[in-house]
């Protein structure tokens, strides 16, 4: 049987990396990876704390045709854990980002990058 360690990466499409990693990088704090290997197109790898890994891949997309729901919890989306949902609140506000609270009452938002992923931040 296959044993499933742990995520090792995620790779979300960006239609401009520096934009998004003024929200990953800038807002989010993450931090930037330098080992990227050339892979023939723009990009930037993201530390997201326990070796793992955050890929942004820039490619020209259009969202235009997908009706994305007000509430990130509704759509897909990337879930990190963080340590105060309090800064990140703050942060989010001060960039004028918009973000819902989680429908659970858990301590947890969900806004959306510049290309319009949903990302969800937990109060650990």
């Amino acid at each position: 049987m296959i044993q499933i360690i742990r995520i090792n990466h995620v790779s979300l499409l960006v239609a401009d990396t520096q934009r998004a990693l003024g929200f990953y990088h800038g807002i989010l704090g993450l931090e930037i990876n330098r080992q990227r290997p050339e892979l023939g197109f723009p990009g930037a790898w993201l530390d997201a704390g326990g070796g793992q890994q955050i890929h942004l891949l820039e490619l020209a997309v259009d969202g235009s045709d997908r009706q994305l729901p007000e509430h990130g919890g509704r759509d897909r989306h990337l879930a990190m854990d963080i340590d105060d949902l309090g800064a990140v609140t703050r942060a989010l506000d001060e960039a004028g980002i918009d973000y819902t609270l989680s429908q659970s009452g858990r301590r947890a938002l969900f806004c959306r990058d510049p290309d319009g992923n949903a990302i969800e931040l937990i109060e650990t």
